[in-house]
């Protein structure tokens, strides 16, 4: 797609009023592709201020004629999928075949999914003598990350859109273009003006200054922990409402009893996907003793099939990033079994699929997220050890549990700390709630959970 050279603000495409601009660069090929404004703040005050101006009139818009705009808007994105594959591939490096299955499909759905909540959410209810009322918060600050460009977008747009608020998106500067592609769908299927602004900036800069505006009532941010920690510290100074998805570091148990084979494969399939930049990937496979060396054996295996299947990381700093931790990991001590620091090609910002073996669990890279596609097997001695590592991190987003049989996985999962927990490869469901325990987070996204984070309740006595 052509980049626009301007901010999508109140309905129509205008220049910014910042006059430096980002350059967004291929992550195969090394090249400038386009170049986006780097929006400041007068460009957020203005977004801003565009959707507290149509926010009185989008927030009575009943919620058919919500659920009929976002429809509309599902219908746009499904008719512009390839072209939102081909663009998430040029900016993000991601293979096509998996920009069109997860990266334009998945949005699509989710998309679909609060068309129809909008549309069948009881937003006034009785108790007793009271009517309870569900109410749009009011203007949306969302903040959004480079390694899923659409479906975060649409995470969060969709359902703030839904409870009846407005909307100022901040996107990720390595990956602008989508965010502007779905800006044009937006208008296309006919949501009014100023209920979605785009300012395209960096998060020193616009994104700071859309978490201090005074006029923004909750900011959604994904990121990580450490941004997510100065934005609550900066919104809670306001008394400012945030919704935080940040950091994983995900523990994937695999108990005595389950087929090795296919949870050692599922698994490691799961941490090489998007070349390992998901925050939910289960990037600590913890096993029993006895099953142990068979692991390891097959994890190295199933990671060498990924080397020619994995597309790059989205830039250089990830890169230098995620092979730091490969050079710290054996410093440590772990074993390379497959993988390591090298790079695998001349040109492109790759780094090769990684399973590291005879990690324990205080090594940095069993404790810290390193968002790439590197893999640690830990050995564990019996279940309460087993449960020991998965909740020892900081973190809590995403897991998974491999047992014989579902009862005994479901038992083990019950008592992990985390948010969300995969039982013996369970499909993702865009309506269950995500979201994370710990410094994971702070609130839901997606479903009816992920709706009730833009609704604030007021109740009326009779």
């Amino acid at each position: 797609m052509k980049a626009h050279d301007g901010i999508y603000l109140d309905g129509a495409w205008r220049p910014a009023a910042g006059r430096d601009v980002i350059e967004v660069v291929d992550p195969v090929g090394e090249q400038v592709i386009a170049r986006v404004p780097a929006g400041d703040a007068v460009d957020v005050d203005a977004a801003v201020r565009a959707a507290r101006a149509a926010l009185p009139g989008w927030a009575a818009t009943p919620p058919a004629g919500r659920a009929a705009r976002l429809t509309a808007l599902r219908d746009v994105l499904a008719a512009r999928k390839d072209e939102i594959a081909e663009t998430v591939t040029a900016e993000l490096g991601s293979p096509l075949a998996f920009s069109q299955a997860v990266h334009a499909a998945v949005p699509i759905a989710v998309a679909g999914s609060y068309a129809e909540l909008a549309a069948t959410h009881p937003f006034e209810e009785k108790v007793g003598n009271s009517t309870v009322f569900q109410e749009p918060i009011g203007v949306v600050g969302a903040i959004t990350p480079w390694n899923y460009p659409l479906h975060q977008i649409v995470a969060k747009v969709a359902p703030a859109l839904a409870a009846g608020c407005t909307v100022v998106l901040k996107p990720a500067e390595d990956t602008p273009l989508t965010a502007q592609l779905f800006a044009e769908a937006v208008h296309e299927a006919g949501v009014p003006a100023g209920v979605l602004n785009l300012v395209t900036g960096l998060g020193p800069v616009a994104g700071q200054a859309l978490v201090e505006h005074p006029g923004v009532d909750l900011v959604s941010f994904t990121g990580s922990t450490a941004v997510g920690r100065r934005i609550a510290a900066t919104a809670g100074a306001a008394v400012k409402k945030v919704a935080l998805e940040l950091g994983g570091k995900s523990a994937n148990v695999i108990l005595p009893s389950a087929d090795l084979a296919r949870a050692v494969n599922v698994g490691v399939a799961n941490v090489m996907s998007n070349s390992g930049q998901t925050c939910s990937a289960w990037t600590r496979m913890l096993v029993h003793r006895d099953r142990y060396d068979e692991a390891v054996e097959l994890a190295a295996a199933a990671a060498a099939k990924y080397a020619d299947r994995i597309g790059p990381v989205v830039n250089a700093a990830q890169r230098d990033r995620v092979r730091g931790y490969i050079e710290k990991g054996v410093a440590e001590g772990a074993r390379l079994v497959a993988g390591g620091p090298d790079s695998p090609r001349e040109q492109g910002y790759f780094v090769s699929p990684t399973v590291f073996a005879d990690v324990t669990p205080g090594m940095a890279v069993a404790q810290e997220e390193i968002f790439g596609p590197v893999l640690c097997v830990l050995r564990y001695e019996d279940e309460e050890d087993a449960l020991r590592i998965a909740n020892g991190t900081v973190y809590g987003l995403a897991g998974a549990v491999w047992a014989g049989d579902e009862a005994e996985a479901v038992a083990f999962a019950r008592r992990m700390e985390t948010g969300q927990v995969d039982i013996n490869g369970g499909r993702f469901n865009p309506l269950a709630p995500f979201g994370g325990y710990k410094q994971s987070g702070v609130g839901r996204e997606l479903g009816a959970h992920g709706l009730a984070e833009y609704l604030q309740t007021k109740s009326l006595q009779f």
